[in-house]
């Protein structure tokens, strides 16, 4: 057909491109591109927006450009097009400014690309003037329009914004409910998570999916409420379309053993017919948390028969059950094991959980020359590493360890936290001159500790 210039316009053209975005067939699209230019039909708009659309699906924003430059009079899909594709690519200022100078009025589509650059540059501003826009020009229902801005609120952090406007949805689908409960959860609002979640259910104007039941599973476990966590397991075992495998599974395992019910944690792990590295570390993770240490070295030892590969958090997990177990030799056994077969999954939580089994047995100066190892490693100790050996230096009454680490993280400008750790330390040796002269170094470096929390459940 392309040696018969006869045979084929635009029409023509525009379908093979289409044929070749649904193929991935790029290398052929770049064919036809060329076989567009020569034959006198590359100056088509639908051509021009094809070839746009093509590149943008690619991922090659490049060319996507220099094809939007030749338009002399772009469309409104010329347009969104582009502003899509820089938004897609990760250029999102590019995105915004497209957006900005557009001569056309844009559509829905349009809003909803730039909205997505907006979540990632945390525009509040623009996307709030984007939102004028829709409100003055885009009133109709469109409920993939409300859910990008419901999204884009969410995501920015303007929680009362994303609930005015779910509030004001004239039509909310599953993305819309699980948006707004993942949101509360997100930013810690986990009882209004929750409330949500029973609205929703209660209105039944659409039927939790698993995102949805994941995400109120979270709010359950943060809020420690076993009662909360039975509720959603119990709606899920009701809804035969969501099996409890997977992520819902994982979920509730986690959920249950947060909540203290180890017995129900390991009973839905057992009944979980696909296991992987979350299931096997979320399942460790919840033996050692409710201190059932000596444990989790034989579900290590299942987890490795069965093939399943340990991640970075199942190691943590299992150093911080070793430690608080006080299996010293088996912790460090397992940290070295993780060294040399996973390498490249040692991190600072890792090396923090090491020094806390040294510092746990009295073992001090094992401790300090590890946390020495460690700096001469390409990992820089943090917070929770000189946490775990000054808490063990309050412990034991070391002064002179102390007033080492307090030097060597005064020189490494420490979190306020970790400082904070050594004032108490030296407050409860009754030594009030040094307590208050680090607090005095916090307050000139601006550094606070931030306050911590805990929730337990009562029952009334």
């Amino acid at each position: 057909m392309l040696q018969n210039p006869l045979t084929h316009n635009h029409f023509t053209f525009n379908f093979a491109l289409k044929a070749c975005r649904s193929t991935n067939s790029f290398h052929k699209s770049q064919e036809i591109h060329a076989h567009v230019t020569k034959s006198g039909h590359f100056s088509h708009t639908h051509i021009q927006n094809s070839l746009i659309h093509l590149y943008v699906t690619g991922n090659d924003i490049v060319s996507a450009f220099r094809v939007f430059e030749t338009i002399v009079s772009p469309t409104v899909v010329s347009w969104t097009s582009i502003v899509s594709g820089f938004s897609k690519c990760g250029f999102y200022e590019n995105a915004i400014g497209m957006f900005s100078v557009m001569d056309v009025d844009p559509n829905a589509n349009t809003v909803v690309s730039v909205l997505s650059a907006c979540c990632n540059l945390k525009e509040l501003n623009f996307g709030k003037s984007v939102h004028c826009y829709v409100i003055k020009r885009l009133d109709q229902e469109n409920v993939i329009l409300d859910n990008a801005l419901l999204n884009f609120y969410v995501k920015v952090g303007s929680l009362d914004d994303a609930r005015q406007v779910f509030d004001e949805m004239p039509k909310r689908d599953v993305v819309s409910w699980s948006t707004m409960v993942g949101g509360f959860v997100q930013r810690g609002f986990c009882r209004k998570a929750v409330s949500v979640f029973d609205e929703m259910v209660k209105q039944k104007e659409a039927k939790p999916n698993e995102a949805t039941i994941v995400n109120v599973l979270a709010a359950c476990a943060s809020l420690g409420s076993l009662s909360l966590c039975e509720s959603v397991h119990s709606y899920v075992q009701q809804r035969r379309d969501i099996p409890v495998e997977g992520n819902v599974g994982n979920a509730i395992i986690n959920a249950h053993a947060k909540c203290g019910n180890i017995t129900s944690a390991i009973h839905v792990f057992k009944t979980i017919r696909f296991k992987d590295t979350i299931s096997w570390s979320t399942v460790i993770n919840g033996v050692a948390m409710n201190g059932l240490g000596r444990h989790v070295l034989p579900l290590f030892g299942l987890m490795l028969v069965h093939g399943v590969p340990p991640d970075d958090v199942t190691f943590i997990s299992l150093l911080t059950a070793c430690s608080h177990s006080g299996l010293v030799d088996e912790g460090l056994m397992l940290f070295k094991g993780m060294v040399k077969i996973y390498g490249g999954i040692v991190n600072e939580r890792h090396c923090a959980c090491v020094v806390d089994l040294y510092a746990r047995s009295g073992r001090l100066k094992e401790a300090e020359d590890f946390v020495t190892f460690v700096m001469g490693m390409d990992m820089e100790p943090d917070g929770p590493v000189w946490g775990a050996l000054v808490s063990a230096c309050r412990v034991h009454g070391n002064e002179v360890m102390v007033r080492r680490v307090r030097e060597t993280l005064v020189e490494k400008g420490a979190s306020g936290g970790t400082l904070c750790l050594v004032s108490n330390s030296y407050a409860s040796s009754s030594r009030w001159d040094e307590s208050m002269e680090v607090r005095n170094v916090m307050s000139f470096l601006g550094l606070k500790k931030m306050a911590g929390c805990s929730w337990i459940e009562l029952d009334v």
